[in-house]
């Protein structure tokens, strides 16, 4: 993985509960990190996005209110795999995730 795309627009640690990470694997056409961080930054609410990766893989972690709908985008681009999404403020108050 080379390049890293990262934005960080809210301070608040909760204002974005859920913790979302994936992989997205190459399907026909070569991935882009750049232009994956520009779409999820412009079309859904979040922060602390990473996007890392090469034209094959890349690794996509973002703060969301609305998981499903990153879920829903990066799987239009490629295979989607390694899916995590966990829940921040149950695992600050000692819950499971």
């Amino acid at each position: 993985m080379s390049d890293i795309h990262s934005i960080d627009v809210e301070d608040d640690q909760f204002a974005y509960r859920y913790d979302t990470q994936l992989l997205i694997d190459r399907r026909n056409e070569d991935l882009d990190e750049d232009v994956i961080a520009d779409y999820i930054t412009e079309h859904f609410e979040g922060n602390c996005l990473i996007a890392a990766g090469d034209e094959d893989l890349i690794k996509i972690h973002f703060h969301t209110n609305e998981p499903w709908k990153v879920l829903e985008y990066c799987s239009t681009i490629g295979e989607i795999y390694d899916i995590v999404v966990e829940d921040m403020i149950r695992q600050s108050a000692g819950l499971h995730g």
